[in-house]
């Protein structure tokens, strides 16, 4: 938070997103740059201290969550601003590069800096003495990194080289000229997918960026260019799909919450397993091992959870949720932030209701790492399989395990060597990936497997692991 007599600056920070909104005020007039779909933060913030939100700035179209902009604006009557380039199917205010928008005693400028996207635009805040106070860059410069060039590639015959190359060019021309203490605030923090390696801060300087962003310190485009296109992996499935809602728009929050808190008793919730609604237990992962509806697939609110919803989950298919107890809400506008809105409800009472009713239950085997390292030498029939990104298992696996992404795990075709004849033990970095992994193999009808807790954290410290680095992904 930022505070002087003639202005006020709220960083809103949601983690398990590593999103970043901001709320801005002057003289009783308020900004919001990049809000989530669940806008009541907002609202309550503009409330509170009794001002008028007047514009809603979007640097860009996320592929990462669905903006609150078209909900804001509804609420609020503030007008939604992009920048140049911008096409939508609703209405909104196409600034031009250079537009300078009065909030009180304070302006906001235009910055048109495509490259992460084409529309992307940055929004310049000068103080009252038209001193340039800080920077919101979107996803155009992050802490430690730069936007990824390719994700606008459907933008007529661009290639992810021309983007890197037109991001190069804004921030050489827009953003590294401004003053060393002007302050940069991005959309996005470590663990985001828009960038390669966020720094763990939510904000710095121009002149740290300067200094430590490996990206501005390339000499020339062609270096920029390698440096930031190298090792790129493929976004996550979901990305499109949110970039074109915010483009299109999207039904409101609350018609979506009251479609899904509907409370469902056990006959209903099985009524929906007949028509194939997909069930998604949302509680703590280890909670879940313990016993679970048959079929459910594990997503814990306590990971990433909405990002791993969005990449592993149909947003075609209805979806009825076991959650704890009170966490219906929560959960619900959780995957609305990435455009979930066929949830038909939940399962009343939670687990324990299906349990009282002698329904029924399925769990998860947990294992030590040194139970599995007394197997490996003596079970012909053990697969051990890991979860983990690809570069995680590169940087060390044990010998022989098979490495199939979380990420991957949505097509079971990825699993079709898979059989009930494997004694199969599954781990991820320090067990939330595995968890989910062995959900949806039981679901594909394999039942004889291990999840080996406390992941590869663990694995690694026992003497008898055998570890394997693959040398051709690391150089």
């Amino acid at each position: 938070m930022f505070k002087t007599q003639y202005m006020y600056i709220q960083q809103l920070y949601t983690g398990c997103l590593s999103e970043a909104a901001y709320y801005i005020e002057s003289e009783g007039e308020a900004a919001v740059i990049d809000p989530l779909r669940d806008i009541d933060d907002y609202l309550q913030i503009a409330h509170d201290r009794k001002t008028t939100i007047k514009y809603i700035f979007e640097t860009h179209f996320h592929a990462d969550f669905v903006s609150g902009h078209f909900d804001l604006a509804k609420v609020t009557g503030a007008t939604i601003i992009y920048g140049p380039d911008t096409v939508t199917k609703f209405p909104v205010h196409i600034a031009k590069d250079g537009d300078l928008f009065k909030l009180g005693n304070i302006s906001i400028q235009v910055l048109h800096t495509p490259g992460h996207t084409l529309e992307s635009t940055c929004y310049l805040l000068k103080d009252e003495n038209g001193k340039d106070h800080c920077v919101f860059t979107g996803d155009t410069l992050f802490v430690g990194d730069v936007g990824r060039p390719d994700l606008a590639q459907k933008a007529g015959s661009l290639t992810t080289n021309d983007l890197a190359g037109m991001l190069y060019d804004s921030l050489q021309k827009k953003i590294v000229r401004l003053a060393d203490d002007v302050i940069v605030y991005p959309a996005h923090g470590a663990g985001s997918s828009c960038g390669k390696n966020l720094g763990p801060d939510t904000y710095s300087t121009i002149g740290d960026e300067k200094n430590y962003n490996y990206a501005l310190k390339q000499q020339t485009k062609a270096d920029f260019i390698k440096a930031v296109t190298d090792g790129l992996t493929e976004p996550p499935k979901y990305f499109a799909l949110n970039a074109k809602i915010n483009k299109e728009g999207y039904e409101s929050l609350d018609d979506v919450l009251e479609n899904g808190l509907k409370a469902l008793s056990v006959n209903e919730f099985k009524q929906w397993i007949d028509k194939d609604a997909v069930i998604l237990d949302t509680r703590v992962a280890e909670i879940f091992s313990e016993g679970f509806v048959p079929g459910s697939i594990s997503i814990g609110l306590e990971g990433r959870f909405a990002e791993w919803a969005g990449s592993l989950l149909s947003f075609d298919t209805p979806i009825i949720l076991v959650t704890e107890p009170g966490r219906e809400k929560e959960t619900i506008i959780r995957m609305a932030r990435v455009g979930f809105d066929k949830i038909k409800g939940y399962l009343s009472g939670g687990f324990e209701t299906w349990q009282k009713a002698g329904e029924e239950i399925d769990m998860l085997i947990n294992v030590e790492p040194d139970e599995l390292m007394m197997d490996i030498p003596f079970d012909d029939k053990l697969m051990i399989i890991d979860v983990r990104k690809p570069v995680e298992y590169a940087e060390g696996h044990l010998k022989d395990a098979l490495n199939i992404p979380l990420n991957d795990m949505k097509d079971p075709a990825n699993m079709a060597n898979i059989n009930e004849e494997n004694n199969v033990y599954i781990h991820c970095a320090g067990g939330y990936r595995s968890i989910i992994a062995s959900s949806l193999l039981k679901r594909q009808g394999i039942h004889n497997l291990r999840n080996v807790k406390g992941g590869w954290a663990k694995i690694k410290e026992q003497e008898k692991a055998e570890i394997v680095k693959e040398k051709s992904v690391l150089n």
